[in-house]
């Protein structure tokens, strides 16, 4: 499967690599994008299995890319790990069609818990 993985911080892309290959993931295509326009780019061109996107990114916000790929019938499973976790947060990604939701800091057993259904 291919993951993409965006999120503005480069740090923070490499923590979720490495903690997705901790928790047994390490096997999948890992593509990244830096910012919200990328990752709505990527994510309509190079057709990912599934979108892990950050709240808070440049250009366009994660609940941004995730409304627009859904307004436009991207249905690629999509979700969020961030910092930031309001009950109006969640209820939005929800709303939009968001299939989980990690808030930061996270561990290698919150992924596996989280992405082996998704994942296998």
């Amino acid at each position: 499967m291919k993951i993409l993985i965006a999120d503005d911080s480069r740090v923070m892309r490499q923590i979720v690599v490495r903690t997705l290959r901790q928790a047994g993931f390490g096997d999948h295509t890992l593509i990244e994008a830096a910012d919200g326009q990328e990752a709505y780019d990527m994510a309509t061109k190079d057709q990912p299995d599934l979108v892990i996107s950050d709240w808070n990114m440049p250009q366009m916000t994660g609940i941004e890319v995730l409304r627009q790929l859904r307004a436009a019938g991207n249905n690629v499973k999509f979700g969020f790990v961030t910092s930031e976790c309001t009950p109006e947060m969640k209820s939005a990604a929800e709303a939009a069609g968001s299939a989980f939701f990690i808030v930061k800091p996270f561990t290698a057993e919150r992924f596996d818990e989280v992405f082996a259904p998704i994942l296998g």
